[in-house]
């Protein structure tokens, strides 16, 4: 699964002129897109390695224990299909690193995390096969409680299926140790995330979508959805080692693999994912192979053909010509060649899954590390695109280019600061909307410089102008796409993070590009106010200088130093407490008294900054503390807007 909420938290259209976005006529397999754009050329520019057990077993032997070992990594289990076969399935490094144990792709069990969402996505394809479900039909004739409607709008199971529902992060209960912060799948969704987004208009990752589709599975199917998948996919795939159950059962705990963040941090406990329907699996390559195998073959023993092929090919254009969203697919076409997949994080399994259909053959890879810089990002991303150069190349870079001039002019166009549709915006993790804006920028060349899309060493991508508005990396995969509306870039997105994310700009209001900055400096003028009174304090004792305020004037002087004292430390409380956030039940009472304290001191802060001003001009004291006051009272100010402005006084505890 993907949690990328808050730096804090680890996390994986046409919507910003108001319309919804619609699914576009499946289009016949050959006329569809490529992975370089309609511009681009499908020439193979050299001949395809041999696709082989031999070969890739070389190719793998010679990437991933440099790979592991480089990046800190631990293990590793990669699986490759074709034609209804596996052609090989390896395990690198260790599952138990204390104890030795090596990687067996028959027996060891990983974490897929969010690859997890695709056996839901098949369980829901089933019940619309059997007429229980209907794709465009609101999804309160399934439940047993309501999803408001949003803007007049309702939620059908084809936007929670493409990320158009409209939710807003959720993190609470998503991931944890201990069973006993474990609830029902039926109790975890009845306290839905708010909708910040119009249904259908803008994709916005949602893992709590994904546990309301498997919860309505098992409304419809009068089955448990654990029971359900065991029952409907792994008994006929006779993928005997993957379970949904969590905690794991005991004839499945002794072949899990051991999580760690960094191998040379040693290892974590096992994680309990609380929307089990969004990634909650565990499971052997070898079982995973056998659910590759199903769906290239059209969903056999899953599903008719024609119901896969609906799974499979009902694209989405977010951002056209970036990546495409199937129906809990999406795509990461390569070479020009059509590929679906999924991708899926935990805080310590890190996994891959992509479907060449045309080719009929898929990759599949989990890493049970994170890595030192979370390098299984860059390790996962390589490995699927040197798979490909390898064994599937193609040219993907168009021969158009935009002239230089203008280049620069569109580039200039994207600068500024933008902000992820995965987000919330009712609760305290609005803060993230805040810490982590995407800012763009345009170097001396007239040339964009995305902080995305850096490759295995770390260097940021070089992007070519191939078509107005398009982008395509001149050093590797992937393109980057921006909306223009009205003469004005309003979204943007780029291949890895479309069709399921995209970047709206930040209004003035939550620009990151002068909030940030204000704050700090309003952070150093009221810890300065608060130290000045001691220092000030010592230096009038030594002098024997008595201060000569009025009563009044007194108790404001006194009054706007022990706020600066107190805003500072319950920000200081947040900081800590948002670094360190377990998303649990337990800690409720805690963020209730910071939201109430932070009310009280942000609103009583700005209230005494304002009458010590008052007082102050009123005794004519001079500029410098006349400007000092102003100074103070724009710090209370701004603290209290952007508690406000980003939840921290939301008083809620449903984040």
């Amino acid at each position: 699964m993907k949690f990328a909420l808050l730096p804090f938290v680890l996390l994986l259209g046409v919507g910003a002129s108001g319309q919804a976005i619609t699914p576009a006529p499946a289009a016949p397999k050959s006329a569809r897109p490529d992975a370089g754009g309609a511009a681009a050329a499908t020439t193979l520019p050299g001949p395809a390695a041999a696709l082989t057990k031999e070969n890739v077993d070389v190719w793998l032997d010679g990437f991933v224990p440099f790979a592991l070992e480089r990046g800190d990594l631990a293990g590793a289990v990669i699986v490759v299909v074709k034609d209804g076969q596996v052609l090989t399935q390896r395990g690198f490094g260790y599952a138990d690193a204390a104890k030795r144990t090596p990687v067996d792709p028959d027996r060891t069990l990983f974490r897929p995390g969010s690859v997890s969402k695709l056996f839901t996505w098949t369980a829901v394809m089933q019940q619309v096969e059997a007429g229980r479900i209907d794709l465009d039909k609101d999804v309160n004739a399934y439940l047993d409680f309501r999803i408001p409607a949003y803007q007049g709008k309702p939620v059908t199971m084809r936007q929670l299926m493409t990320h158009t529902a409209g939710f807003e992060e959720h993190g609470k209960r998503t991931m944890f140790e201990d069973p006993k912060f474990q609830i029902s799948l039926g109790d975890y969704v009845k306290t839905p995330p708010k909708r910040i987004f119009a249904a259908g208009t803008t994709p916005s990752y949602s893992n709590y979508g994904t546990a309301l589709a498997g919860y309505i599975v098992e409304r419809v199917s009068k089955t448990p959805f654990d029971t359900y998948i065991e029952q409907r996919i792994f008994q006929p795939l006779g993928m005997a080692r993957s379970t949904f159950r969590q905690p794991l059962p005991g004839a499945f705990a002794p072949w899990m693999a051991t999580g760690y963040r960094q191998l040379s941090a040693g290892p974590s406990k096992f994680e309990i994912v609380g929307p089990s329907p969004a990634g909650g699996l565990s499971s052997t390559g070898a079982d995973m192979g056998k659910f590759m195998i199903a769906h290239l073959g059209q969903g056999a023993g899953l599903m008719k053909p024609e119901t896969a092929r609906m799974m499979h090919d009902t694209p989405l254009t977010i951002l056209p010509p970036l990546n495409r969203m199937e129906l809990g697919f999406f795509e990461t076409n390569i070479n020009g060649r059509q590929v679906i997949a999924h991708l899926g994080d935990t805080q310590l399994f890190h996994t891959a899954l992509h479907l060449f259909m045309n080719e009929n053959i898929g990759i599949y890879m989990s890493f049970n590390a994170t890595g030192e810089q979370a390098s299984v990002g860059a390790v996962r991303r390589a490995l699927f695109e040197k798979f490909a150069d390898r064994y599937l190349p193609g040219n993907e870079m168009p021969a158009t280019r935009v002239d230089a001039k203008t280049s620069a002019e569109h580039a200039k166009m994207l600068a500024g600061s933008w902000l992820n549709s995965r987000r919330s915006e009712s609760n305290f993790y609005a803060l993230a909307s805040l810490i982590g804006q995407v800012t763009v920028s345009v170097d001396a060349k007239g040339q964009l410089i995305v902080p995305a899309g850096r490759d295995l060493n770390g260097k940021p991508a070089k992007w070519v102008e191939t078509a107005p508005f398009v982008w395509h990396n001149a050093d590797g995969h992937g393109r980057l796409a921006a909306q223009v509306v009205d003469g004005k870039v309003v979204r943007w997105s780029i291949d890895g993070i479309s069709p399921f994310m995209v970047f709206d700009r930040a209004p003035a209001s939550k620009s990151a590009g002068w909030i940030k900055p204000a704050l700090y400096l309003g952070f150093a003028v009221l810890l300065i106010t608060l130290l000045q009174w001691p220092v000030s304090a010592l230096v009038r004792r030594h002098y024997k200088a008595p201060l000569m305020l009025q009563r009044r004037a007194l108790l404001a002087y006194r009054g706007v130093r022990i706020a600066a004292g107190l805003v500072l430390a319950v920000v200081t409380a947040w900081v800590v407490s948002l670094s360190t956030l377990k998303a649990l039940p337990s800690l409720d009472p805690w963020l209730w008294l910071l939201q109430i304290a932070g009310l009280i001191i942000f609103v009583g802060g700005v209230l005494l900054a304002a009458w010590n001003l008052r007082l102050v001009r009123q005794e004519k004291r001079g500029w410098f503390r006349t400007l000092w006051a102003v100074l103070v009272l724009l710090a209370m100010l701004l603290t209290l807007y952007v508690a406000w402005t980003f939840g921290l006084i939301a008083m809620t505890v449903n984040y």
